[in-house]
């Protein structure tokens, strides 16, 4: 039987078919525009907001740092950063070759913008550090730059230029391979942060840092920025904590004016009260605001190819023979030991060499010294006398006190760069250096300062702070409040640490070798000078390095500033290093007692500038002697202006007459 498809209630049955289905159809898409539109509402709306709207960080100020006086050695000052979003490859680097026409853009920073979009996904600094010019070319033309954002942040500033450029070290944009490293916590860092690179930015970089805040800004259609969101609240930037430097500033600017500018070399000063470092100074310098967003690439290569070498920080990295600088460590050693006596001579005079081992070890001196008590051989800076002491001594208690000393280790600066001292621990040293065992004979060398025997400047004033004190040296900090390391001691009786100090003033006292350079009118200076081989000199192709290190102070009264200065291939440590140390302590003694600086300090000035000073003639009265061993007590003569000091430099009222153009002469 066949039914009529036609028929009235086949027509009801299929049309109420056709209700169900719609209905069926009608739930289901009910259903979904409600889980779209109310179920997943908060979701819809996030990504949205996320198409919009974008979070951006808030750099945070770098702390400041000051300097012992409470003066500013590095601030920030504002800047401009430009920053691009990520988005479509093409679209980006499009962007990045029109930005090239008004910022500089090589094509490899661009391929390393481009990696590291890549690598991170997130917005990426462009130039840390941009020219107002680019800045306002940029904004005059937003519609072409889109994802490009410029915006204010810090920009750091070094007061001190050159003068304290490897104190302060610079700062720089972090690297991938600083993100990589465990120095950097990537919970705090994250690419575009700016951190310390070097010297003090670099090793107190935890506490200069601050924590970066948060901004959002809105997007339109296109792409482009429109401004900050105001419906959700930015995040500020805290500012890294401030430090404060043991260093004064004044101090270190004043070394820079008055060293050599045609030479290199190094002046470190240190508070014996403490070991705090009171100017850490190395020529030449670098300016560290080039560094600052960014170095161009022509200043990389002028600093990196400099014969100068303006990069190494001779005063920390330096290693140089100590020369006779170093003979105060033997004098101490041996009066530790208890093998000699302040007032006992040697068994051999100094006739101006002397015979040991087969061989004939030279003075400096052809004439001699004749018999030396250890003040005298220390003031005369007798070879023969020293030789001697060191076979006293001994090779391997030499090297046992030496090292135990600290000669072979670093001082523990707080800088994240510190050369070790070269200084043989034992006698396996020459075996595995030369092949051969060391004999007895070793010690002759080491005991005035040559041989395997290398030290940093500020190895050296470590030591000379143990003379200035009683005995004890701790380790030199550069930050206030910075941590400590462990320091070390000479274990000698005060009547030992006299006979030392009475062998560096008899250096500097009338008559002495560094005399001229070193007299002043308010203070006493104790010293020794040193002259270092190096291997031009050895080979006759250069002059040696002069070394001076002093203590200074009121007469009478415990030194107050310890002071150490090497000038390569200066030649003569009492005419060159000498007057260095000398200006440097009355400097910052004069402005720590109160009285008016001069830049006629030393008698040497004085009397190649004018008449001797009136102050001279009663702090040094002409009944003055200096004792010596080989003949009578020396009268004082009215000095004679070295060949080398003639005519006058520029500098012939701040570094003394003729430094400048001396060194240039006998380079």
């Amino acid at each position: 039987m066949n039914l009529d498809v036609h028929h009235p209630q086949e027509l009801r049955r299929r049309a109420f078919g056709a209700y169900i289905a719609i209905a069926l159809l009608m739930g289901v898409l009910v259903f979904s525009f409600f889980r779209l539109q109310v179920l997943g509402s908060s979701t819809w709306e996030l990504q949205a907001a996320t198409n919009r709207l974008r979070t951006l960080p808030i750099p945070a100020p770098r702390g400041t740092i000051y300097d012992r006086n409470g003066r500013i050695v590095a601030d920030n000052a504002p800047g401009y950063s430009i920053t691009i979003l990520p988005g479509p490859r093409d679209s980006v680097r499009a962007t990045l070759e029109r930005m090239a026409e008004y910022v500089e853009l090589s094509d490899e920073r661009m391929d390393e913008l481009m990696a590291t979009l890549r690598a991170y996904g997130r917005e990426v600094v462009v130039d840390a550090d941009a020219d107002f010019a680019a800045v306002a070319a940029l904004e005059e033309r937003r519609g072409d730059f889109p994802g490009v954002y410029v915006d204010m942040r810090p920009r750091r500033r070094y007061q001190m230029d050159e003068a304290g450029g490897h104190v302060t070290g610079y700062v720089g944009e972090i690297t991938a391979e600083e993100l990589a490293s465990d120095a950097f916590m990537a919970e705090r860092y994250e690419p575009g942060m700016v951190v310390g690179k070097i010297g003090i930015e670099r090793f107190y970089e935890d506490r200069l840092q601050g924590s970066p805040g948060v901004r959002y800004v809105e997007f339109d259609a296109r792409g482009r920025i429109v401004g900050d969101f105001e419906g959700v609240e930015a995040r500020p930037a805290e500012a890294g904590e401030d430090l404060y430097l043991n260093i004064d500033m004044e101090l270190q600017e004043w070394i820079h004016r008055i060293f050599p500018d045609t030479l290199s070399g190094a002046v470190v000063a240190l508070d014996p009260a403490d070991g705090g470092v009171l100017a850490l100074y190395s020529a030449p310098g670098y300016d560290p605001n080039a560094f600052v967003g960014g170095i161009a690439d022509s200043t990389w290569i002028r600093l990196n190819t400099d014969e100068g070498k303006p990069l190494f920080d001779r005063s920390v990295l330096g290693l140089y023979a100590p020369a006779s600088t170093w003979k105060l460590a033997s004098a101490g050693i041996a009066l530790d030991l208890g093998v000699v006596t302040p007032d006992e001579t040697m068994p051999d005079p100094c006739t101006g060499s002397w015979y040991w081992g087969n061989r004939s070890w030279g003075c400096w001196d052809p004439a001699g010294h004749g018999y030396n008590n250890l003040a005298e051989a220390i003031g005369n800076s007798c070879d023969v006398y020293f030789y001697q002491l060191g076979l006293r001594i001994g090779l391997e208690r030499l090297l046992d006190r030496s090292t135990e000393i600290g000669f072979s280790q670093q001082c523990g600066v707080d800088l994240p760069q510190e050369s070790q001292g070269v200084f043989p621990e034992d006698p396996s040293y020459w075996v595995e250096t030369y092949g051969y065992r060391p004999t007895q004979g070793e010690a002759l060398n080491l005991s005035i300062g040559q041989g395997p025997n290398s030290q940093t400047p500020l190895k050296m004033a470590q030591f000379y702070v143990a003379l200035a004190r009683d005995g004890s040296a701790p380790p030199p900090r550069i930050a206030k409040g910075g941590p400590l390391g462990d320091g070390w001691e000479l274990n000698l009786a005060p009547d030992h640490i006299a006979s030392l100090r009475e062998g560096l003033r008899m250096v500097t006292a009338p008559g002495g070798t560094a005399h001229f350079g070193t007299a002043l009118e308010y203070w006493d200076v104790l010293g020794k000078t040193g002259t270092g081989q190096n291997p031009l000199s050895v080979r006759g192709l250069a002059e040696d390095h002069a070394w001076f290190a002093g203590l200074a102070g009121p007469p009478g009264e415990p030194p107050e500033i310890v002071v150490v200065a090497i000038v390569e291939y200066g030649r003569s440590g009492g005419q060159v290093a000498a007057p260095l140390v000398a200006k440097t302590a009355d400097f910052y003694l004069r402005r720590k007692h109160g009285l008016p600086t001069d830049t006629i300090q030393t008698y040497l000035e004085h009397i190649l500038t004018g008449p001797v000073p009136e102050w001279y003639r009663e702090r040094f009265p002409p009944q003055s002697r200096v004792r010596t061993r080989r003949g009578p007590s020396l009268p004082i003569a009215a000095p004679t202006e070295p060949a080398w000091l003639r005519p006058p430099g520029r500098r012939d009222t701040i570094g003394g007459p003729g430094l400048a153009d001396a060194g240039a002469r006998r380079r």
